[in-house]
C-alpha cells in the first residue's frame, strides 16, 4: 500500500482501531471539526449514513469505528480528493462497510434516490462571498468556500435524502448560526440538538456542532460547551477522549 501512494501523500494515524487515512497536505487535510463531527454524530445499530462531501473519508471512516452503523457513504465532488478515500478505505479493509462516490451534492438525491439514508452528516464550506481569505489552492477553496455548494443545496438535498425521523447532523461556524437554523426549519429539518465549541474557556465559540430531524418538533436542547484547550498545546480530557488519544 505504501508503495500505492503518491507524490506529496502521506499516511496519518487515527487511533481508532489501527486505522490510518490517506492525506496530501499540500491539497486539504482534515481539521479538528470534522474529528468532534464524528463524536458528536449518532448512528444506531442496522442504520445507514451519508456523508456529504466527504473530502478523503475522514468522517466514514471513524464513524465505523465509533458507531454501531451498518453502513456509510462518502460523496465527494473533486475526484483527486474521491481517489484518497478510497484508497484509505481498501488500505483498512473497509470496502463493505464504506462506500465513497464521486458526484455533486446538488444531484444526491438523484444518485441515491429520495428517503435513502436515516443519517446525514456533513462538514460544508464555512465562507460566502468575500468571508475568510480567497484560498490560491483549488481544493483547499473548494473545502473552505462555497463555490460548488451552499448551505441551501446541502439542506435541500439532505431533506430529500434523509427517511422521515431521519437525523442530520453539521459542524459549522457560529456567524452562521441564524441562518442556518432559519433554513433547517425551512426545510424540514428541526434543529434538536446544539453545542458549541470554545477553544479555550474564556474565548469566544468558533464552531458549532447541530443535530436536526426531519419531520420533527420544535424543541431544542442547548448542550454543555465543549472547551478544546486546558492551556496553550494541552487538549480537555473531553478532546483527548474524541480523539481517542
Amino acid at each position: 500500500m505504501l508503495n500505492n501512494l503518491k507524490p506529496q501523500e502521506r499516511l496519518d494515524e487515527l487511533h481508532r482501531n489501527g486505522y490510518v487515512i490517506i492525506q496530501n497536505p499540500d491539497k486539504f487535510c482534515f481539521g479538528m471539526d470534522a474529528v468532534l463531527l464524528s463524536g458528536f454524530t449518532r448512528v444506531k445499530k442496522g442504520e445507514c449514513a451519508l456523508d456529504l462531501g466527504t473530502g478523503t473519508g475522514i468522517i466514514p471512516i471513524l464513524l465505523e469505528a465509533k458507531t454501531e452503523g451498518e453502513h456509510f457513504t462518502g460523496l465527494e465532488i473533486q475526484e483527486e480528493s474521491a481517489d484518497m478515500a478510497a484508497r484509505s478505505v481498501a488500505f483498512n479493509r473497509l470496502e463493505e462497510k464504506i462506500s465513497i462516490v464521486t458526484g455533486d451534492i446538488k444531484d444526491a438525491s438523484g444518485l441515491f434516490g429520495a428517503s435513502s439514508f436515516d443519517v446525514i452528516t456533513t462538514n460544508p464550506p464555512y465562507m460566502i462571498g468575500s468571508h475568510g481569505l480567497t484560498c490560491a489552492n483549488r481544493a483547499k477553496a473548494v473545502a473552505r468556500h462555497e463555490l460548488l455548494c451552499t448551505l441551501d443545496d446541502v439542506l435541500g438535498e439532505s431533506a430529500k435524502l434523509l427517511r422521515p425521523g431521519g437525523r442530520f447532523y453539521m459542524v459549522h461556524r457560529p456567524f452562521r448560526l441564524t441562518e442556518i437554523m432559519c433554513k433547517m426549519v425551512r426545510y424540514g429539518i428541526e434543529p434538536k440538538r446544539m453545542r458549541l465549541v470554545y477553544p479555550f474557556c474564556d474565548k469566544e465559540p468558533n464552531m458549532v456542532l447541530l443535530e436536526g430531524l426531519k419531520g420533527g418538533k420544535s424543541r431544542l436542547a442547548v448542550e454543555q460547551p465543549l472547551v478544546v484547550y486546558q492551556k496553550p498545546g494541552v487538549y480537555t480530557e473531553e478532546i483527548v477522549d474524541i480523539y481517542g488519544y
